[in-house]
């Protein structure tokens, strides 16, 4: 899979403020920003983001998928320790 394919299914079946996707061969990392977030354990926030991808995971294509979701209020207290060269 492509950065480019994650990004589009991710965007397609999710509401997100803000999607960062980072890796490469068949294995990933994602960062998805949303305010559906809101109120959710972090193992159901990444169940959210996991279900999309379920069929990438099962045939093989999509191997490794690390996931970290945030509410946009969390994402502002974390995006400097996660991406601290992008401030």
């Amino acid at each position: 899979m492509q950065i480019s394919e994650i990004e589009s299914i991710l965007k397609q079946s999710l509401t997100l403020s803000e999607l960062v996707v980072t890796g490469e061969g068949s294995h990933f990392q994602v960062i998805a920003v949303s305010d559906s977030f809101e109120g959710l354990s972090r193992v159901k926030k990444q169940q959210v983001v996991y279900a999309p991808l379920k069929a990438h995971i099962a045939d093989g294509s999509l191997h490794a998928l690390t996931i970290k979701a945030f509410t946009p209020e969390q994402w502002e207290k974390e995006r400097k320790f996660l991406m601290p060269g992008a401030l």
